[in-house]
């Protein structure tokens, strides 16, 4: 599958922005916001190894959504924008109310808060190294190197990464897929 040109220009800017201007946030005004936003989360949600990802996890499309745009929004507006305005950039129902997104928002945050603590206790009893396991380190293994070449193709863009990137997803999208349960 081909990168998302989108996800890879706006990565660079923001390298570049990083770059040229260390000492300044990286901040872009509403109207450029909305589009921006809601651009990277239908990439996000295009993504196959995101939504094989998402199917196997404790998050709903509309929670994972509702939190990519409060940490999105958190990270690129020039100002802080209310829940009303962040519940307007929702794409699956963007006429939710203020209340509802942040229920949303709340649910989601737990969810993700809940399932590190699974993580942390199951290292702390020592699970990880139980042989049925493996499978799935293995996958985060493959995981964390796709996401370092990732960011290594778009800081220096060459093809051998890119190709490599190309291997990378196939293979994490069939362990993915012979892994779950």
């Amino acid at each position: 599958m081909e990168l998302s040109s989108y996800l890879v220009k706006s990565y660079k800017a923001l390298l570049v922005y990083k770059t040229v201007y260390p000492d300044e946030e990286c901040r872009m005004k509403k109207s450029m916001l909305k589009e921006n936003v809601q651009k990277l989360i239908k990439s996000y949600m295009n993504d196959p190894i995101a939504n094989i990802l998402l199917k196997n996890s404790h998050l709903t499309k509309t929670q994972l959504e509702t939190l990519l745009i409060d940490i999105l929004t958190e990270n690129f507006a020039e100002n802080q924008l209310s829940f009303e305005e962040k519940a307007k950039l929702r794409l699956i129902r963007p006429s939710v109310t203020r209340g509802a997104f942040n229920r949303t928002l709340k649910q989601a945050k737990n969810n993700v808060i809940r399932s590190m603590y699974t993580i942390m206790l199951l290292g702390y009893l020592g699970v990880f190294e139980n042989s049925s396991l493996t499978p799935y380190i293995e996958i985060s293994n493959k995981l964390k190197t796709y996401i370092e070449t990732y960011k290594k193709f778009l800081k220096e863009g060459k093809t051998e990464e890119k190709e490599l990137i190309g291997i990378l997803r196939e293979e994490i999208e069939r362990m993915l897929i012979e892994s779950q349960p």
